[in-house]
């Protein structure tokens, strides 16, 4: 059950990992904050807004034909969210004077887009149910979508999420890898939330579709491991091709495919993983540097099917993350609720009992 409560982040040492079971089960028993670890179901919005998951589809298919990069960068909202203290919508908050919020988190800025269209979505449902589908639940819904949209499998959502009343940019940083990450780094971070290494190769397939920027790939075509060279696990010709997309000292904001079919979600990513054609370094090191999740990867490159049902196995899993703390459903995905104020009646109260003491 711990997976379902807490966050695992910052490094891997046993300390560490026990003192998040501690700080969860201290949650559990209400010290600091009330745990919230809810009943996700099939169809939760069958009956308090029927027609949640249509709006959804709808707004991410109007969104991929604008733009079609559009639908995978949604998609990969629901790792940056639910890997950070659970499911909970946190990923989409803007930063306050006193919280740092988690799109300034070094995984995340200038690399997350596509909030608009999860603001899009969140609008359309406030005006046919104000106040019942949470930004989580839009999340996860909306990664579904992308994938079905774009060729891949569709399956039932569970939902009933929580929005969290806060960010972590702190917590961003310490969980989030980089794409410099070797399989081993990936590995342990996907133990520590019960998810195998198969869930890794087959979850690390959601970069069949979507663009990555020359930022995070520069390091691998002229520098591998502070090396002055290429990453020698790079077929030569897929590398002049990068060399030329993402020249030394050219602009790094310039994005690639992160596989040969980066409007497909299918199983091409894997098959270019076996021919050293790997956009990220992270992705690569699938293939080239570990034998468990090398015959992963060989497995989905052969067997399309077995891919997507291992894909769908992962994000429902990691879908089911959860923050321990008590949450709201947000009117804006952005920010938290304002307090509401207190009822007439109170302060009425209130300053009648004021009154008489100072008479007395």
């Amino acid at each position: 059950m711990a997976l379902l409560l807490l966050r695992r982040g910052g490094g891997f040492a046993a300390a560490t990992v026990l003192a998040v079971v501690v700080v969860a089960l201290v949650l559990s028993c209400g010290g600091g904050a009330e745990a919230a670890v809810r009943d996700l179901r099939v169809g939760y919005y069958a009956e308090t807004c029927p027609d949640a998951e249509a709006v959804v589809r709808d707004t991410m298919a109007r969104a991929r034909a604008h733009e079609a990069r559009s639908v995978a960068s949604v998609m990969r909202l629901q790792f940056h969210d639910c890997f950070v203290n659970g499911c909970d919508g946190s990923v989409l908050m803007d930063a306050t004077p006193t919280m740092a919020g988690e799109k300034e988190a070094l995984s995340n800025i200038n690399s997350l887009r596509s909030f608009d269209v999860v603001d899009e979505i969140k609008e359309a449902l406030e005006e046919r149910c104000p106040g019942v589908v949470s930004c989580a639940d839009i999340i996860v819904m909306a990664a579904r979508d992308a994938v079905a949209l774009t060729g891949g499998p569709f399956w039932d959502v569970r939902l009933g999420r929580e929005d969290s009343l806060t960010a972590s940019q702190e917590d961003s940083d310490n969980i989030m890898p980089s794409p410099r990450a070797n399989a081993t780094t990936l590995i342990k971070l996907f133990a520590g939330y019960n998810l195998t290494v198969t869930d890794l190769v087959a979850l690390s397939g959601s970069h069949s579709i979507g663009e990555a920027r020359c930022f995070s790939i520069v390091f691998r075509l002229y520098n591998q491991s502070g090396s002055g060279r290429p990453d020698p696990n790079m077929d030569p010709a897929y590398r002049a091709g990068l060399d030329s997309l993402c020249p030394r000292g050219g602009d790094e904001n310039v994005t690639g495919g992160m596989d040969a079919t980066p409007l497909v979600f299918d199983n091409q990513y894997f098959k270019d993983l076996v021919r050293l054609r790997g956009f990220l370094n992270s992705d690569q090191t699938l293939f080239s540097d570990n034998a468990g999740t090398r015959l992963a990867v060989r497995k989905f490159g052969e067997d399309q099917g077995a891919f997507f049902r291992a894909f769908v196995e992962g994000m429902i899993k990691m879908g089911e993350l959860q923050n321990p703390r008590k949450g709201e459903i947000r009117r804006n995905c952005r920010v938290a609720n304002a307090p509401a104020p207190p009822p007439v009646e109170a302060e009425v109260a209130a300053t009648s009992k004021a009154v008489v003491l100072v008479d007395f």
